[in-house]
């Protein structure tokens, strides 16, 4: 059995059939594919420094759908969070989720968790809190991934 690629940017395992991370390198492709990866989703912008080139047509080469939801840093919103749960939803398993550094990602698993599984806010927080903590700056950028957040905690 292929064990966990630990080492990649941001790795984290959600459950049996999903798993995230910060950005991929060309050598993740292969990686993803030995653990069964069938799906990967994207939110990182395809112009962030660090993302892949070509990622779309690596992972198909490799055998795995791509679903790219590019969301700007500086402006998540509503509709990146519906197309990302649309695509959670009919994404094939095993599903990897990566952005840049898995900032992106963890938030918007924090809504999902929240607001889709039930997830108690302090077991929601702490999985996304083993990225980031947006709150903990006070940088335009976080404040508005703190606001995005915030909506997942009603």
């Amino acid at each position: 059995m292929t064990t966990d690629p630990d080492d990649m940017v941001g790795w984290q395992r959600l459950g049996p059939e999903i798993t995230t991370s910060g950005r991929l390198e060309a050598g993740d492709v292969a990686r993803l594919a030995a653990l069964g990866v069938r799906q990967v989703i994207n939110l990182a912008m395809a112009d962030s420094p660090g993302a892949l080139a070509d990622e779309a047509e690596l992972l198909s080469a490799a055998g795995m759908a791509y679903t790219h939801i590019p969301v700007p840093f500086a402006a998540p919103d509503e509709g990146h969070l519906a197309a990302f749960l649309a695509a959670l939803e009919a994404g094939e398993r095993p599903l990897h989720v990566h952005c840049i550094a898995n900032y992106r990602v963890s938030a918007f698993f924090y809504r999902h968790h929240r607001a889709s599984c039930g997830m108690a806010e302090a077991d929601a927080r702490a999985l996304m809190e083993r990225h980031w903590r947006p709150e903990a700056s006070d940088h335009a950028d976080m404040r508005a991934w703190a606001a995005f957040i915030a909506k997942g905690t009603g």
